[in-house]
């Protein structure tokens, strides 16, 4: 059987029944307002967020949504996500129960910061190569 992945974020949600479609485009909306400027591409066949690397990722199944915030954002809210099955950078919200927008937020806002912070470390060392090794023109 050769099922055609979605394109985009759009045909993948509307691959859904309408009430898992509400809390897709939800979720979406929240990573949209904490991080605007992130562009939106589907990674592993699944929506995915990427600014200064990849931020997080989502994904509906039968019973749950996925959530992957990679490893740092499952350390980083250890507490808040133990009610929920977890593994190394993964996060299951049960589809009957109420989906915890405002974690998902916070966990979004993390992954942003972890990022720039990244990027800023990666700026600064280039810039040290560059004091320790000057480029003289001839």
């Amino acid at each position: 059987m050769n099922q055609k992945l979605p394109a985009n974020i759009d045909e993948y949600i509307n691959s859904f029944p309408k009430d898992v479609q509400l809390i897709l485009t939800n979720i979406r909306k929240v990573i949209r307002k904490v991080a605007p400027n992130a562009t939106e591409a589907m990674r592993y066949a699944i929506p995915t967020f990427i600014e200064n690397g990849n931020l997080v990722h989502f994904a509906a199944f039968k019973k749950h949504i996925g959530f992957y915030a990679l490893p740092s954002g499952n350390l980083a809210f250890q507490k808040e996500i133990s009610k929920y099955k977890n593994g190394k950078g993964s996060i299951q919200f049960p589809l009957d129960e109420p989906i915890p927008y405002s974690l998902i937020k916070k966990i979004v806002q993390f992954r942003l910061k972890e990022n720039l912070g990244k990027i800023k470390k990666k700026v600064q060392k280039k810039k040290a190569i560059k004091l320790k090794h000057p480029i003289t023109k001839k």
